[in-house]
């Protein structure tokens, strides 16, 4: 299926994670697609990423920001309008949950919020512009922690609250613009960061079993791969009359009835 992607500008915030993260799969799949990738993220990675994507011929730029910082996301759009003139779309991807929990400072709180939700508001003002003339389209990128809470991270869960709320805020923000805003909303996903957080558990193998066994559809977690797939297709054409919506890619472990989990 070809999804109209081609030369498409889609910037994509926190997307210099390790291989396999997430935002690192959402930009090969861009690629891919023929897309012009983006990345805006304060690791260094995204100066690797950007190099091996032009060594194999592929547009793609990277922008080191840190996300906390909202003058740095106002001068990296400046950069990516100076080199392309536009933006089609805007994935807000960055996210960490960092375990700001009751017990954390208001310092440490606000960080979270900085990091997790601010940016999202800060990214798109900024972008915004450049998306109403191209009349392209908005993707945040939320958590189940949003729906259902998980404990001990008070400032990563009210983050994808926010994440949420602001979603359908500028859906219909927007509507006269006709401009989509969706949010893709993601539970278990083996990724590098999932991996390593297993790895610190004492009984870390017997924790990982005792998740995968809860999620219905074929007891697995979802692959990146699946998640940019559904975020390749949401902000594409093929999506053309879909906005304000939670898109939740997680085999059923949100909201499916817990019989299925009855062995």
């Amino acid at each position: 299926m070809d999804l109209h992607l081609k030369d498409k500008i889609v910037v994509v915030t926190g997307a210099a994670g390790i291989k396999g993260s997430i935002g690192e799969t959402i930009v090969q799949s861009l690629a891919s697609e023929g897309a012009i990738p983006v990345i805006v993220c304060r690791n260094d990675r995204g100066f690797g990423y950007e190099k091996e994507l032009q060594a194999k011929g592929i547009d793609a730029l990277f922008v080191k920001t840190d996300l906390t910082f909202p003058e740095q996301i106002e001068a990296a759009v400046k950069v990516i309008i100076e080199k392309y003139g536009r933006i089609d779309v805007l994935i807000n991807n960055v996210g960490v949950n960092d375990g700001a929990g009751l017990e954390a400072s208001i310092e440490d709180f606000m960080w979270s919020l900085k990091l997790n939700l601010v940016s999202f508001f800060a990214m798109t003002k900024y972008c915004l512009p450049y998306i109403k003339k191209s009349k392209g389209n908005i993707l945040n990128i939320g958590s189940k922690v949003s729906m259902t809470g998980q404990g001990g991270t008070s400032g990563y869960a009210a983050s994808k609250g926010g994440v949420l709320g602001l979603t359908r805020e500028w859906a219909v923000d927007l509507i006269k613009d006709k401009i989509r805003v969706n949010a893709l909303i993601i539970s278990e996903s083996w990724t590098p960061a999932y991996e390593t957080w297993i790895k610190t558990l004492e009984n870390g193998e017997e924790k990982l079993k005792s998740i995968v066994k809860k999620i219905p559809l074929e007891n697995r977690m979802t692959t990146p791969e699946e998640i940019a797939d559904a975020c390749l297709f949401t902000i594409s054409e093929k999506s053309s009359h879909t906005t304000g919506q939670y898109i939740i890619v997680d085999g059923g472990y949100v909201h499916l009835d817990r019989s299925l989990l009855t062995e």
